[in-house]
């Protein structure tokens, strides 16, 4: 970031934009990765009976590309701060996108639907754990993150009402 004209204005670079755009991509990659290993699209998962608000399976990628383009932005804000709080905050994001790669194959792959509900519960808490990290550190980053977390929470509710339907 540079300023322009001795002004304080601090206008992105290309080379901002370039990372930022890495980051997006990268976060696009690593959460759509289990997606191809492990999907809907098994005989199981289409003979299990599903609650009336199942939205329709087009709803997914449409919404995961959007959060995952929204947390590489917040993850990139975050990597470019120096302000206290940062490693924390870039702990806890590392911690959440494991937990989230690792949802969909348990509850795909192995077909586990409780062990899935785990998973996705302790999704919520790190991706609320990451979100008051972020705040201390950015808020527009925080922020950012308020739809996953939204998401995650239909999520959650909708891997519940699948184990209950199912069991």
């Amino acid at each position: 970031m540079t300023a322009r004209g001795g002004s304080t204005d601090r206008s992105l670079e290309r080379t901002d934009i370039l990372e930022a755009v890495a980051f997006v991509v990268a976060i696009n990659v690593v959460g759509g990765l289990p997606g191809i290993i492990s999907s809907p699209d098994s005989a199981w998962f289409r003979d299990l009976e599903k609650p009336g608000f199942y939205p329709p399976e087009i709803a997914f990628p449409v919404v995961w590309t959007l959060l995952f383009t929204l947390m590489g932005v917040a993850l990139w804000l975050i990597w470019r701060s120096s302000r206290t709080g940062r490693t924390l905050a870039l702990g806890l994001f590392v911690a959440q996108m494991a937990v989230n790669v690792a949802w969909t194959p348990v509850f795909f792959g192995l077909g586990e639907l409780f062990a899935g509900l785990v998973v996705i519960a302790s999704l919520w808490v790190l991706v609320a754990a990451t979100i008051v990290a972020f705040r201390a550190v950015d808020r527009r980053a925080a922020a950012l993150l308020v739809p996953y977390l939204l998401w995650v929470t239909f999520a959650a509710v909708l891997n519940y009402e699948l184990w209950r339907l199912n069991s």
